[in-house]
């Protein structure tokens, strides 16, 4: 029978715990090592990996490397140089390095056949001798050091791991496929690389070099969105906006940098939303929370943008040893972080203005169908693209109901230039083209030329053309204007004339209280009704047939998730846009050439009019470059 005694665990046993906690995977250990070497101020990390890091993992790096002494001591337990000197107990939420030598390698050490060879940096004051053998080598097999023997190297250290878990061959059952576990270390390695342009990184697999960026010569937003588009995509360099805010603190200034996407150039998963603190790549649900906030007025639920954000800030407004792997941390005041984010963020998506991301024309060109001549030169042309078929045109004249007198738009400083001149053969009113070269220049999104199936306008530019869903146009046109209203105006209220009680738990209560003048502002106004209950005296008028019980428990469930009261103003932006897609001009409605260029002109002045509500696009531009390649002129 089993006797239930207290007992303390042999060493051997305590070690494999202590390394299970930081050693999960192979990628843990490639995170654990690399960071070492950055701490150590390498300019050059190379990583070689064998059957997925299973049976080899090499991290070699040109840092300060280590002597004898640093040898030694790095590879015991509860040995570091990531916090500073003294007793104070606010010691452990000061980290401000990644790691460094220590702390992870007896854990590594612990479960596989580790070698660490390292040079240290050359003091000049030893007079200069460069002695070849001057780097010395440790080995380290299941948790058992062997001897400290000299051996040859540059500076830098070199850190070889055999055989992983080999000392814990359960472990070994949980890995995954090599494939599976070289996509993670590479995943780890990119993330690094972005948080540190100004060092190389190299991945190579299996003799395969898959990974490899130069070190960015300084550091600067230049150097920084090189590097992003190094690892995230040209793509995203082509169409990234920069990020920038600043926050005081008791503890100093927080800052925010970093770039990102353009609401059009969104993906079906968050894969591509990258967060750093203090250059530390972490998954944070606030931080999340906060993206998926400041873009929610641009996007469809099931998009999502893609993002590098970068936070700095004091080390002691900052835990970051929440997890083991340190990949998770909680801020002291994350409702400033929040709001810096959003605030941000949103700030520079309006600065973007009308632009769409440059992949939308990729996509427009990739969607034509190019005709496909024999070796003469010779072929039946296949009819037009559906979006530009002009087989059956219409006519612009001017109608009823004019889109300006709809809009309140007025007509552009150009209209007098932009009349409709049907053409003898009344098949397709065109818009004048007597206009310069120079007008055109003048105007980003040019001159209305004509409307095709009456759903798109085409306008001319100094350099191209573009094409323009009217509809989507004109619902972000007006959405935009229902929140400049709502901002100057506030929200209308509607007081209930008898007011609702929602009964929640005393969780919930407390929570929705904590933040009623909030909810005051956005139009809910909420009172204590005993325990596990709140009453619902004023809602926001675009509510008024909404199911208020639904309403309250949705931000009493949005609170707790993400911690801010921001499910309402989702919920009040949301109904706006509705609101806007019924009041914009619909697909199918005719415009004439003042209404078109008044269209143009709004969308130049708006700013997000790039996208619809919905983070589509509203038009598409394409170079007169691109069009020359579709007839084979380039």
């Amino acid at each position: 029978m089993f006797e239930k005694k207290i007992r303390k665990l042999p060493e051997g046993t305590i070690n494999r715990i202590a390394a299970g906690e930081v050693v999960e995977r192979p990628f843990s250990v490639v995170k654990e090592l690399v960071e070492n070497a950055i701490d150590a101020e390498a300019n050059r990390i190379d990583i070689t990996l064998g059957a997925g890091g299973k049976s080899l993992i090499i991290v070699s790096d040109n840092g300060h490397g280590m002597t004898s002494d640093d040898m030694m001591l790095a590879i015991e337990r509860h040995a570091t140089s990531k916090l500073p000197e003294g007793d104070g107990g606010d010691r452990l939420f000061r980290v401000s390095t990644l790691g460094f030598r220590g702390e992870a390698l007896p854990s590594i050490g612990a479960v596989s056949k580790m070698t660490i060879t390292s040079r240290p940096l050359q003091n000049p004051a030893s007079g200069g001798e460069n002695d070849i053998n001057s780097a010395m080598q440790l080995t380290v097999t299941a948790g058992k050091v062997g001897d400290l023997k000299p051996t040859s190297g540059s500076q830098g250290t070199r850190i070889e791991v055999r055989n992983l878990f080999f000392a814990t061959p359960a472990r070994l059952k949980f890995l995954k496929s090599d494939r599976a576990e070289t996509t993670a270390v590479g995943d780890v390695v990119r993330r690094l690389a972005m948080a540190y342009p100004e060092v190389g990184f190299s991945l190579t697999s299996e003799g395969r070099r898959s990974f490899a960026v130069a070190a960015e010569p300084d550091v600067s937003d230049k150097s920084r969105l090189n590097r992003l588009a190094g690892v995230m995509g040209q793509d995203f360099g082509r169409n990234a906006v920069p990020v920038s805010a600043e926050r005081e603190t008791e503890k100093g200034y927080m800052r925010l940098t970093g770039f990102a996407g353009l609401p059009t150039f969104n993906r079906a998963t968050a894969q591509m939303q990258y967060l750093f603190v203090n250059g530390r790549p972490v998954k944070d649900r606030l931080l999340n929370g906060a993206v998926r906030g400041a873009y929610q007025d641009f996007l469809a639920r099931n998009r999502h943008p893609a993002v590098a954000l970068f936070v700095d800030l004091d080390a002691s407004e900052v835990d970051v040893n929440v997890h083991p792997a340190k990949t998770e941390v909680r801020f002291r005041d994350p409702g400033l972080i929040r709001s810096m984010i959003v605030g941000a963020l949103r700030t520079a998506l309006a600065e973007a203005g009308h632009r769409a991301s440059t992949t939308v024309a990729d996509t427009a060109l990739r969607s034509f169908s190019v005709p496909s001549y024999g070796p003469g030169g010779r072929g039946e042309r296949p009819s037009a693209p559906p979006m530009l078929d002009m087989t059956q045109p219409h006519e612009v004249g001017g109608q009823q109901g004019g889109f300006a007198q709809l809009s309140g738009f007025e007509a552009p400083p150009h209209a007098s230039e932009a009349q409709i001149s049907e053409d003898q053969t009344g098949q397709a009113g065109m818009v004048g083209s007597e206009n310069s070269t120079e007008s055109l220049d003048s105007y980003p999104l040019g001159l209305a030329r004509a409307q095709l199936h009456e759903t798109y306008v085409l306008a001319q530019t100094g350099d191209g053309l573009v094409i323009v869903d009217q509809h989507a146009a004109h619902e972000r046109l007006v959405y935009e204007r229902m929140k400049e209203d709502m901002a100057a105006k506030g929200v209308e209220r509607q007081i209930l004339l008898l007011p609702e009680v929602v009964e929640l738990d005393s969780a919930e209560t407390d929570r929705l209280m904590a933040r009623s003048t909030e909810l005051a502002e956005i139009g809910f106004v909420l009172e204590s009704f005993g325990d596990g209950a709140v009453l619902v005296r004023e809602i926001p008028t675009l509510f008024r047939s909404a199911d208020v019980k639904q309403l309250v428990q949705d931000l009493a469930d949005e609170i707790a998730e993400l911690g801010a009261a921001l499910a309402i103003k989702e919920k009040l932006e949301e109904i706006c846009s509705t609101l806007a897609c019924h009041g914009s001009v619909r697909a199918g409605r005719r415009l004439n050439g003042t209404e078109m260029n008044a269209l143009l002109r709004e969308m130049e002045a708006t700013p997000h009019a790039g996208q619809c509500n919905h983070g589509r696009p509203t038009y598409v531009e394409l170079k007169l470059a691109d069009i020359e390649k579709l007839f084979g002129r380039r």
